[in-house]
């Protein structure tokens, strides 16, 4: 049965809710038999205390976590990743061209060519609490427990989508929102939106079951996604 703040997505992967709703969501992947498990991003900085609490509700300790995998360098994705790392004593792991961006605790620039980058550039780029990165993922990397690496630069420079190929979830982060409609991240939010809606194409090719959101909620449809790009990107 779904909680408040634990849905389960399918057999050891759940998304939690980081703000009331399916708005800003972290997910937990389980790594074979055992307790541990795999957070997929953080939310906002106060969002740590729902982590938690989500975790407490699938029946997990803060010890039961091994690794934390940060999407992006947003705030709503790592900012709440120091005080994660600090609670579990979790590693984390991001895509290396997104490091220098967690580490100084501010997100890379909006795309200057777009009208709307511009006028979020002038709103400022969001600050968090520096993040610890312990690892640094790359392209097709296969971690621990199934969760397998899928570069989608163009939302900023690192971001990442993730493949849990024992439950066939698939984590898009921020290459694609769920809020009102499926649609690819907005312009404004990207560091390069051109970038954005190339790579983004790729998760079109990948084999899932479900695919679930950093924002919005998830779909249990492995055929939406690519139904979807052949329509919002001709």
């Amino acid at each position: 049965m779904a909680h408040p703040l634990a849905v389960p997505l399918a057999d050891g992967a759940w998304r939690l809710h980081t703000v009331r709703g399916p708005w800003l969501n972290t997910f937990v992947f389980a790594q074979g038999p055992g307790r541990e498990v795999t957070l997929v991003d953080t939310g906002l900085p106060g969002a740590p205390k729902r982590v938690l609490a989500g975790l407490a509700a699938i029946g997990r300790r803060p010890s039961d976590v091994r690794r934390i995998v940060v999407t992006h360098a947003h705030p709503d994705h790592a900012g709440g990743a120091a005080a994660l790392a600090a609670a579990t004593g979790a590693p984390v792991a991001l895509h290396g061209d997104d490091v220098s961006f967690a580490l100084a605790g501010a997100g890379p620039r909006f795309d200057p060519s777009t009208r709307g980058g511009r006028i979020m550039a002038r709103l400022g780029k969001g600050t968090f609490p520096p993040v610890p990165v312990a690892e640094e993922l790359t392209d097709g990397q296969a971690l621990d427990g199934g969760l397998h690496v899928l570069a989608t630069a163009g939302h900023t420079p690192g971001h990442v989508a993730l493949l849990h190929e024992p439950s066939g979830v698939l984590v898009v982060g921020d290459a694609l929102m769920n809020v009102g409609r499926m649609r690819v991240s907005p312009r404004a939010l990207c560091n390069d939106a051109r970038l954005c809606r190339q790579t983004v194409r790729r998760l079109a090719e990948v084999d899932h079951s479900v695919l679930a959101f950093s924002h919005g909620p998830s779909v249990a449809d492995g055929a939406a996604l690519g139904a979807h790009l052949r329509t919002a990107l001709v």
